[in-house]
């Protein structure tokens, strides 16, 4: 007689990481205003109330999925080449928020930074103090660089960018509405977008990341 496999939520008892890991899917899936408890419950196949057994409320998820995606940064390692560890941290940072594009906002918004977080700013901020920066502009460099990260992500999330197909499109409409002799400058601006991109180029995001970069370089060795 064939030994027919157990449900799976016998396989996979309910824990606090695996609720954290749902409400991460969900919000993925539909955004941070579409998490729950019910919808949550719903979700690993549970009543409501057998998650007060693993969080505490809304909040106490809230804090645990922020938790959870700033652990999927990659930190910066101490070293000579303290632009390239940054860089690789900064970039790590930027695309883990573009998979949870709900979570620059959450992060924000939260009135006590989350373990993870406290543990990627002293990194960082240990990184640039082994570097040779100053306390104070450890603290300006600091900033400019989460500024960078934080508000680039913003943006990108905010705008919603169509499709390709459907930017070109887009693109192409509004071109047309542009009164090309009063704004000529703008319409140059458009046809930019609507080009094909160099593949040598550097993403937006890489390009303003280098800026920065680079003038901290400066900064650093005032005489070079």
């Amino acid at each position: 007689m064939a030994i027919q496999p157990r449900p799976k939520d016998q396989r996979e008892p309910l824990n606090r990481e695996r609720v954290l890991r749902a409400a991460i899917d969900l919000a993925d899936a539909g955004g941070i205003e579409s998490l729950s408890m019910r919808r949550l419950a719903q979700e690993l196949g549970v009543e409501a109330m057998s998650l007060y057994h693993h969080v505490a409320n809304k909040s106490d998820i809230l804090s645990g999925i922020a938790d959870m995606v700033v652990e999927e940064y990659e930190l910066p390692e101490p070293g000579p080449d303290w632009k390239a560890s940054i860089r690789r941290t900064a970039i790590s940072a930027y695309r883990v928020l573009l998979r949870h594009p709900w979570a620059a906002s959450l992060l924000l918004a939260g009135t006590t930074p989350s373990t993870a977080r406290l543990r990627y700013m002293d990194a960082l901020l240990g990184t640039l103090r082994a570097a040779g920066f100053s306390a104070d502009m450890t603290d300006h460099a600091y900033h400019a660089l989460d500024s960078h990260i934080m508000g680039f992500t913003l943006w990108v999330t905010g705008m919603n960018l169509p499709r390709d197909e459907e930017f070109d499109a887009l693109a192409t409409g509004f071109l047309a509405q542009l009164p090309a002799d009063e704004m000529p400058h703008l319409v140059e601006h458009v046809h930019q977008h609507l080009k094909p991109r160099d593949p040598n180029d550097k993403p937006e995001f890489e390009f303003g990341l280098d800026l920065l970069l680079d003038g901290l370089e400066r900064l650093r060795n005032p005489a070079t």
